[in-house]
């Protein structure tokens, strides 16, 4: 009996085990696209992009928010509810101001004359990897919305732990991708 208990303690939870799966391909996908990026930047004709101040606010809003995510985390875990349920709303709202600062942030490309279309160098793949990485972090904050409305309207004494921590891991992989991303074209573009 004390065998299959240990062996049901080392199995991953399948939410969780999805959520690496998913990790994995996300992590592929963004290798790939700077991966081109680097490739293309040895083109002639290409211009280097110098990142507006917005992402820079940007960047210091999402490591804020993976602070308050992973305090949330802690305080579920203590069963600290109030001070959880302050802490996904905080992240939530940090969620919500970095997708606002990226909007910002494309919006000053645009008045540079950096589009999508058009222009030469690293535009297009700027507006294509930033913005499916602001797709990723508004998939985390539905994710942040779904435990918010949970924590203040759920029943918390049945609540289990692991949608929190799957919510909580994606945020960080979320926070550490962006700042690899914000790194690579400081660097490289």
């Amino acid at each position: 009996m004390d065998i299959v208990s240990n062996q049901q303690q080392k199995r991953i939870h399948p939410h969780k085990f999805i959520l690496w799966v998913a990790i994995a391909s996300i992590v592929m996908m963004f290798a790939g696209l700077t991966s081109a990026f680097i490739v293309k930047s040895n083109l002639p004709g290409w211009k280097n992009i110098e990142l507006p101040k917005w992402f820079g606010y940007s960047t210091a809003v999402i490591v804020l928010s993976s602070l308050t995510m992973q305090m949330a985390l802690r305080s579920f875990h203590q069963r600290e509810m109030r001070q959880y349920r302050r802490l996904i709303a905080v992240t939530f709202l940090l969620g919500v101001a970095f997708v606002v600062l990226q909007s910002l942030g494309f919006r000053s490309l645009w008045y540079q004359n950096i589009r999508f279309s058009g222009s030469a160098g690293g535009g297009q793949f700027l507006y294509v990897i930033f913005g499916l990485h602001a797709l990723h972090v508004v998939g985390g904050i539905i994710a942040l919305l779904v435990l918010f409305f949970k924590a203040f309207f759920g029943k918390v004494k049945l609540y289990s732990a692991i949608p929190v921590e799957v919510a909580a891991t994606y945020w960080h992989f979320v926070d550490l991708l962006w700042i690899y991303l914000v790194v690579f074209f400081m660097l490289i573009g």
